[in-house]
């Protein structure tokens, strides 16, 4: 468990201990659990009402009143909701990871000192706990939050809402809403575990390191 506060002290002793015994699932079931809490509290405090009008409204177009009712009966309700999108956003945690240490471990059969499946998986896990800061951050608004406060403006490290505010038609809005500044932490981790493990330069880890944060970042910003 030191190493759960090392990573953000002393990173470079985390990733040279993990050189020889790499473990992954201490700080993947610890960003899951954060996931999962966040959006279980958030979902279970929102008040649904106002949350099915941010919804429809969300879905764009016009709508009438006996419309926005009969779309009132068939959604389901905040908890049903919340159950949901903690599994969808546990999953798509688990994924980002996996898919990162097996990329990890492809590349590395392209250096001097290639990496094993668990050592990317390490890698992946252990650099992107600065995520974790942004969870506990949303979780304490999600805590003391009024019933109509949107999710995404929770996420106080997401460029939107810390650096910019767009409107929701904007062609950033999500992008904006969905990417952290922690990431560029989580590059400059995933960099140094990189380095010390291939003992390669600070050149080629920073380019291997931004491969994938540029990948999500290009997906999100073709998905707005």
């Amino acid at each position: 468990m030191k190493n759960m506060i090392d990573i953000y002290l002393q990173p470079s002793k985390v990733f040279a201990d993990q050189r020889e015994s790499p473990t992954f699932l201490v700080p993947l079931l610890f960003l899951v659990a954060l996931t999962a809490l966040l959006t279980t509290t958030y979902f279970w405090r929102v008040d649904p009402a106002w949350y099915a009008d941010l919804m429809m409204e969300s879905s764009g177009g016009e709508l009438s009143a006996s419309e926005r009712a009969q779309m009132r009966q068939m959604m389901p309700g905040t908890q049903v909701i919340g159950a949901i999108a903690t599994v969808t956003g546990v999953l798509a945690l688990i994924v980002v990871t996996v898919l990162t240490g097996v990329y990890a471990m492809v590349v590395g059969k392209f250096v001097t000192r290639p990496l094993t499946l668990r050592h990317g998986l390490s890698l992946a896990a252990w650099s992107s706990m600065p995520a974790a800061l942004g969870l506990v951050v949303a979780m304490v608004g999600a805590l003391t939050m009024s019933g109509d406060t949107s999710l995404e403006s929770l996420m106080l490290t997401n460029v939107d809402p810390l650096m910019v505010e767009l409107p929701k038609d904007h062609q950033w809005n999500g992008f904006a809403q969905s990417f952290s500044i922690l990431s560029f932490w989580s590059v400059f981790l995933f960099a140094l575990g990189w380095k010390v493990w291939t003992r390669s330069s600070w050149l080629q880890a920073a380019l291997v390191s931004i491969v994938p944060t540029a990948l999500i970042a290009g997906s999100m910003g073709l998905m707005t």
